[in-house]
């Protein structure tokens, strides 16, 4: 058998797939980031009427179909505040993919990315499979990237970093005068700002800001998806905006790669993007109980959580021992070292499960720290 590339060789199966591969069918799954919230009827009807026209059988254009760029742009017109031409946003396969050409596009052999850490697995991953070098920055004490570290950590070797908010596997939602300095260094060191906000309607204390408010359009990459704020994980429709340059290159890479996004998936996410947006608030109103009461049972415990202000994840001190105890009682949830050395000593909690469900789980949760005490 020949040899392997050396570029997969640095990477592994992700840890919270292997928690979750690794669950019994009648565990308590808080490991896996996905809604509990059926996709909005008015999506899935488009997409339903949408191949049943036939308008689903072929391609779409390389960057999806110029209804769905309209609605995306609207949508940051609406949401935002800043304006995107539709011909500089490119529809992909999740956010993942999002993600993944925008790393290839502006990553060379040996750069150095900048990431959060502890933060999502996807980072680190995709800028060796780039043939980047990983440049982690340990977070504060609430769990916030600190603008100050992270242009600290530039280099000459620098090609981009990465802002994540509201953030997984942390929950923590920038300040809009960090953002505002984010923008500031991207512009000063004339540095991409790749900024991932796929969580971006869920924000229960303050108000969602993007560096793209801020910053001159060249110098930040948005990453945002369907995925999450409309339950649509299982679509696979993401998408990535830029400015024309940017973009050009990223489709480079996406053309090869995808060809395009699913076609049904398109008419559903611009039906979702241009429809009611009811059910967004729904669950961001959801999430954020679930949330309160996780907190108050974490803390009952006598567990040390930052109070996660957004997306649907919590991310306590816990003590050695503490996660194994709680997965093998039967409910999944992720060490917090899957997400890079900064997560050691703490475990990710995702709270997209229904409040009957989170209880139960809690109890368990406070059987395991007793026994580990």
């Amino acid at each position: 058998m020949g040899e392997f590339s050396s570029r997969v060789e640095r990477i592994s199966i992700s840890g919270i797939r292997e928690v979750f591969e690794a669950a019994g069918e009648d565990a308590i799954n808080l490991g896996l980031g996905q809604p509990d919230f059926p996709t909005p009827e008015h999506a899935r009807q488009a997409a339903i009427e949408a191949i049943e026209a036939g308008k689903t059988d072929g391609y779409t254009s390389n960057k999806g179909t110029e209804s769905l760029r309209e609605a995306i742009a609207a949508k940051h017109e609406r949401d935002n505040g800043f304006t995107v031409d539709p011909s500089n946003v490119i529809a992909t396969a999740g956010g993942s993919e999002a993600l993944h050409i925008a790393m290839e596009a502006h990553v060379d052999a040996g750069e150095e990315v900048i990431i959060p850490d502890p933060g999502f697995v996807s980072y680190e991953a995709l800028t060796h499979l780039a043939g980047g070098e990983p440049k982690p920055v340990e977070l504060r004490a609430d769990l916030t990237l600190d603008p100050a570290a992270v242009e600290d950590a530039i280099t000459e070797e620098t090609a981009l970093f990465v802002v994540n908010s509201p953030a997984n596997p942390t929950g923590a939602v920038q300040s809009e005068a960090d953002m505002r300095e984010f923008a500031r260094i991207a512009d000063e060191h004339d540095l991409l700002c790749l900024s991932d906000e796929v969580y971006e309607p869920f924000v229960f204390d303050g108000e969602h800001h993007s560096p793209a408010d801020f910053a001159d359009p060249d110098n930040v990459v948005v990453v945002n998806a369907c995925s999450k704020a409309y339950s649509m994980t299982g679509w696979r429709l993401g998408w990535v905006a830029g400015s024309h340059e940017r973009i050009e290159r990223m489709l480079r890479v996406h053309q090869y790669a995808q060809a395009c996004a699913s076609a049904p998936a398109q008419y559903a996410a611009e039906a979702a993007l241009s429809g009611p947006q009811d059910r967004v608030e729904e669950m961001r109103s959801a999430f954020e109980e679930r949330r309160d009461v996780l907190l108050e049972g974490l803390e009952s415990m006598g567990l040390e959580v930052p109070t996660p202000r957004g997306a649907f994840y919590a991310m306590p001190r816990v003590p050695e021992g503490w996660t194994d105890a709680v997965i093998d009682r039967g409910v999944v949830v992720v060490p917090g070292e899957a997400f890079g050395d900064g997560g050691a000593g703490h475990a990710r909690i995702s709270y997209a499960t229904d409040l009957e469900t989170l209880k139960e789980a809690i109890g368990i949760m406070r059987e395991a720290t007793a026994a580990v005490r």
